[in-house]
């Protein structure tokens, strides 16, 4: 008997139903829920074809009480990696005296020899029912990447923020719109706009703006600066060296530096840094007054805040939501599975609520079964939240009790209410559950991740779509990569002896020994010979490895490379964001879809500089395999 049998998913009897294993909506049948299998033909001997061999359980919802009980939190504990056991699932003791683990035969032995059978079933059995398994999810464009260990099943509720979260816009659509309202106002403000274009790849996500110098720049997670570009033109090796050589990004001085923190920020950046360019070249009126690289970046952000407040560019989208919002039918699928699995879920967004309506009708209820709306989905809704003051401070909550908006004060939410305003800390009195028992999913770095985390300790997940478009790229560059991975370990190894030499020949012009005897003995015209030889080769590789490491990551974006990364092995300032405040980060909320709501994200193993078993590891690979 497998786990598979002990947790009654499938029962093989003579039954006249066959249902194929595919995807269907919740309906009569619960046990084929949502998840995105193909239909098995065999499982350890039995035909999965036959008419009589698979049929769904139809056990209710009353009898999985007698058999299993869930660790509640009152009786919770903490495990050994420090996550909680609430949500845990058990087998009542009377049943498991009746199952005969004690005297099962498959289970007798060693733990560490059953686990390794059950563990090489578990994989057959997952691979014949044509469900993906948790870790060959995370090996893909949409795996969840967990950077420090999550235990969903000890979660109660899960919260989302609602743009570019759960609804994913095109970016040319939404973000050029929302540049073309902001060049608008700028040239009614007096500021030379004719001849600019949107360009979307000008900046990535992560980038930070130096508001003091007119540039845009990359770090890396120290905050030393690895890219930089003045306007819309890309700065030297050299001049990025001398301009900022002393200077750290620190993002605490917000009247200097501004991080590209969401894809809202694309408009924003592009339109500044071409107008930094337009204020360099003198073509900016003078009437405007003395504008610095400061003073035009608040004339850029008020230009744009504008057109956000002007209400036309929503407006439009609202009218067409086709042309702006890239649909995805899996996504409410995924919160379906959260919902039904016990969790309480939340929408929390800025948005206001005639806008958060037309666009969740728009992206959800066509994909819902047996006629559900996004409503039924949320336990509580928020909008015009105020993040990140909702998870700050504490500002009145107002109810909204007719579809037109009114509102009406409220103290504490219930469920299935929809409200404006209010502050976290009465979401949690309002659901009696607190810190790390909630689950925030937003794509907003500070707004949503960082503040929820800092102020709340909730658990935190951010959503990052680019992350698909940066995983294709690390995969097509990889024999780019190693390729340049090699020249530089020939340049080290070289660069070794080298060094050695010019050591040895610095002692002989002192009258001292070389580092070796056989160092000492050698003539001095082979010593020349030899350093003159590898300083050409060095000089001929470092040729070579320059333009190489510039173009490394250019399948991502041509200027600033990958997303994730500052140079060939170090982390971006972003990536260093993304870790310090993310639990688990992802590039879509449907990617849920591929595990379930019990998962239990385990932190991958983080390598560190003196790591030296590594090197063992690879060792014994290389033998094994020769």
């Amino acid at each position: 008997m497998y786990s598979s049998d002990l947790l009654g998913v499938f029962a093989v009897h003579g039954g006249d139903a066959t249902p194929a294993v595919a995807r269907t909506t919740p309906s009569n049948n619960k046990c084929f829920k949502t998840a995105a299998f193909n239909r098995p033909t065999s499982h350890k001997g039995v035909n999965l074809k036959s008419d009589k061999a698979l049929t769904p359980c139809r056990y209710s919802a009353d009898s999985n009480t007698d058999v299993f009980s869930v660790t509640s939190s009152n009786k919770s504990d903490v495990d050994y990696l420090g996550e909680s056991t609430k949500g845990d699932l058990n087998v009542k003791s009377e049943h498991l005296e009746a199952f005969g683990i004690d005297g099962h035969a498959a289970l007798e032995g060693p733990i560490e020899e059953v686990a390794r059978s059950e563990a090489s079933q578990a994989e057959d059995l997952l691979k014949d029912l044509g469900i993906p398994s948790p870790s060959s999810s995370r090996e893909s464009p949409r795996g969840i990447f967990c950077s420090r260990t999550l235990n969903l099943r000890s979660i109660s509720a899960i919260g989302y923020d609602m743009d570019y979260t759960l609804i994913h816009y095109n970016v040319m659509a939404w973000e050029g719109r929302a540049y073309d309202y902001c060049m608008e106002n700028l040239r009614n403000m007096g500021f030379p706009v004719d001849g600019l274009a949107f360009d979307p790849d000008l900046v990535i996500r992560g980038l930070v703006i130096d508001k003091e110098k007119g540039n845009l720049v990359k770090a890396d997670r120290f905050g030393y600066i690895k890219r930089a570009m003045h306007g819309t033109k890309m700065l030297s090796t050299r001049a990025v060296s001398e301009m900022y050589g002393r200077e750290l990004v620190d993002l605490r001085k917000e009247s200097r530096w501004e991080f590209l923190n969401t894809l809202f920020s694309v408009s924003e950046a592009v339109a500044y840094m071409q107008m930094v360019d337009r204020l360099d070249d003198g073509t900016i009126p003078a009437d405007l007054g003395p504008l610095d690289y400061k003073g035009l970046y608040k004339a850029v952000g008020k230009a744009l805040f504008w057109a956000h407040v002007e209400g036309r560019l929503k407006s439009e989208i609202m009218s067409k939501p086709e042309l702006f919002v890239e649909p995805d039918p899996e996504l409410p699928l995924a919160l379906l599975d959260q919902k039904e699995a016990g969790k309480k879920l939340l929408l929390i967004t800025n948005s206001d609520y005639h806008y958060t309506d037309k666009m969740m009708r728009h992206s959800f209820n066509r994909f819902l079964p047996n006629d559900l709306g996004w409503r039924d989905l949320f336990d509580i809704v928020i909008v015009s939240a105020r993040k990140p003051e909702f998870f700050q401070t504490s500002h009145p909550m107002y109810e909204v009790v007719t579809g037109e908006g009114l509102m009406r004060p409220c103290l504490k939410a219930q469920t299935g209410g929809l409200y404006s305003g209010g502050s976290a800390q009465m979401v949690e009195n309002s659901l009696g559950v607190h810190g790390d028992e909630i689950l925030y999913v937003g794509d907003h770095i500070y707004t949503d991740v960082s503040q929820s985390k800092v102020h709340l300790r909730w658990r935190t997940a951010l959503i990052c779509r680019e992350l698909e478009e940066e995983y294709n790229a690390l995969i097509g560059s990889r024999s780019y990569r190693e390729s340049l991975v090699e020249l530089i370990n020939q340049k080290e190894v070289v660069g070794d002896l080298f060094n050695q030499l010019r050591l040895a020949l610095q002692r002989r012009t002192r009258d001292r020994p070389a580092q070796t005897l056989a160092a000492t003995n050698m003539n001095d015209e082979d010593l020349t010979d030899s350093m003159q030889k590898l300083l050409i080769v060095m000089q001929r590789l470092d040729k070579k490895i320059a333009p190489m490491l510039e173009a490394d990551g250019e399948l991502f974006n041509s200027r600033w490379g990958f997303l994730s990364r500052a140079g060939l092995w170090d982390k971006s300032h972003l990536m260093r964001q993304i870790e310090k405040y993310a639990d688990i980060y992802t590039s879509r909320v449907s990617n849920f879809l591929y595990y379930t709501p019990f998962m239990y994200f385990r932190s991958q193993e983080q390598n560190l500089a003196h790591d030296s078993y590594t090197y063992y590891c690879s060792q014994l690979n290389n033998e094994h395999s020769s």
